[in-house]
């Protein structure tokens, strides 16, 4: 049996508490620590924080103490990622594996970029971001499905997603101002709306390099649509003329062609603007070249009995995805030379708990440290 991964958790919302329990299921991984924020969360048990039994491990909300543990790898999912702690823990050896951050180092600020780079180098550490958007639908998947293509002519990654059914005030009203007059929701006023166009311009940049096209530019642009009439949704209420309705559509040129677009199609609510795209809810994945090529994704708690399992269950799979996209990249990641990664320079990522019945395999010892 190999030597376990060592890994430390970072936060624990509702993405990070399924990642640590991940972590303390997958039998690849050990836990040796836990980052929290809550002063109510000093000090606990990790187990009891995911709901699993006591483990002798004890959350810490000492960004030092975190930083001087002995890990190969950093489960790093705080609401707002932090370049100082990044590359902190970059330069002390430990691997992180970021959601929602970093999707691909070349769209950063090259002042930025070299202080990530420089990190890597100092911890020969990597560093790489995922989840499900950005993340395996707009990075995993295009590049599984260019493996049954002769030539690529366009990558299309559409989401449809219907936000009455996410039970989060703080995100979709304070955040994504969703319910906020149309002038209050722009790239320009809310600093959140400009770090989301970021973060997903990312991975068009991933997939130009991955495919080898030359990027002219990535264009984005944004648009609202203002409610009609008030209404109430689980997490609130649109009251009428403010914004129900947000459009993001990033397009990569090349020489002079849209190569990749990538169409998010967000509202709250049962109204939908009548002359948007109506795509499937979740995610579609197109590839038009030789063959053409197509792929819907989408997430929950059961397809066998849906029925049966609540609205709150279903939106919860999201969470589940996208956490344990991040926890089963960790042995790809720490095997991985040091440097910012993208998912084409990684190995194959896969589960580590698997099928219930079945013991699942080890991985190989990471990688020797020096400097450390």
């Amino acid at each position: 049996m190999s030597q376990r991964f060592r890994v430390i958790q970072w936060a624990t919302g509702s993405v990070g508490t399924e990642a640590l329990k991940g972590i303390l299921l997958d039998p690849r991984l050990e836990l040796v620590g836990v980052k929290v924020y809550a002063d109510a969360k000093q000090g606990v048990d990790a187990g009891s924080l995911c709901g699993m039994p006591e483990t002798g491990i004890r959350a810490t909300t000492s960004v030092d103490e975190i930083v001087g543990l002995d890990a190969d790898c950093v489960s790093y999912m705080p609401n707002r990622a932090r370049l100082e702690d990044v590359c902190a823990l970059l330069r002390s050896g430990k691997n992180v594996v970021c959601s929602p951050f970093l999707f691909y180092g070349e769209n950063l600020p090259e002042a930025d970029r070299k202080r990530v780079a420089d990190a890597c180098a100092a911890g020969r550490a990597s560093v790489y971001g995922t989840g499900i958007h950005p993340g395996f639908v707009g990075m995993v998947l295009p590049l599984a499905l260019s493996g049954m293509s002769r030539t690529i002519d366009k990558v299309t990654v559409q989401e449809r997603a219907d936000w009455a059914f996410y039970d989060n005030p703080k995100i979709t009203f304070e955040n994504m101002r969703f319910g906020s007059p149309p002038e209050e929701v722009s790239l320009e006023t809310c600093e959140f709306l400009a770090f989301n166009g970021e973060i997903f311009k990312d991975q068009i940049v991933m997939l130009a390099r991955a495919l080898g096209a030359t990027l002219d530019d990535v264009a984005l642009h944004h648009e609202t649509r203002a409610a009609e009439e008030s209404y109430d949704v689980i997490c609130g209420r649109i009251e009428k003329d403010t914004v129900y309705a947000q459009r993001f559509t990033w397009k990569g040129i090349c020489g002079g062609t849209e190569r990749f677009v990538i169409d998010a199609l967000w509202n709250v609510g049962g109204q939908y603007p009548t002359d948007w795209p109506k795509p499937r809810d979740g995610w579609t994945v197109t590839l038009e070249g030789e063959p053409s090529l197509q792929a819907h994704f989408i997430s929950l708690a059961s397809f066998e009995n849906a029925a049966e399992r609540s609205l709150a269950e279903h939106t919860h799979a999201a969470d589940v995805a996208t956490a344990m996209q991040v926890v089963n990249s960790i042995p790809a990641l720490c095997e991985a030379e040091p440097g910012i990664r993208g998912t084409f320079e990684l190995d194959r990522v896969y589960t580590g708990i698997g099928m219930r019945t079945v013991a699942p395999r080890f991985p190989r010892r990471p990688r020797a440290r020096t400097g450390c």
